[in-house]
């Protein structure tokens, strides 16, 4: 792992095993706080997932992150929707659930993905004036 330079973000290279590892382990963590969260009577089944999404893709970059989606999304349909650890057919309100998650995942993952490149820029010293530009008026 190599630190970004901003905040002290530890990073790990994208299709690197660690990346998948710490996706892994993220979606692992946060099936224990949405299973805390299912037995304390709440029915948003990906409520835990989403924040550890963009958190994957901050952290482990964009192939990681779109591996805990496809971790996610068989996990909380076995685990989490009724009836509990068996794969039963999906009603309109679960597939509504799981194609709304879907797309906020691929938008997280996307603004995860600008984030990354943003803190990789920043690290290494921001933009480099090339002198005149267009914008600039010289008067």
């Amino acid at each position: 792992m190599r630190r970004a330079g901003l905040f002290g973000v530890p990073r790990v290279r994208p299709w690197s095993w660690q990346a998948f590892l710490l996706g892994f382990a993220i979606v692992a963590a946060s099936a224990a706080i949405q299973g805390v969260c299912v037995a304390l009577g709440a029915k948003l089944y990906f409520a835990a997932f989403i924040p550890s999404i963009f958190l994957v893709g901050i952290l482990a970059g964009a192939p990681a992150a779109v591996f805990a989606v496809l971790l996610v999304i068989p996990l909380v349909w076995w685990a989490f929707m009724p009836p509990f650890f068996e794969f039963s057919p999906l009603t309109s309100a679960y597939t509504d659930s799981i194609n709304l998650f879907f797309l906020l995942a691929v938008l997280l993952i996307g603004l995860a993905d600008l984030c990354r490149e943003t803190i990789t820029l920043i690290s290494r010293g921001g933009l480099k004036s090339s002198g005149d530009s267009a914008a600039t008026n010289p008067q």
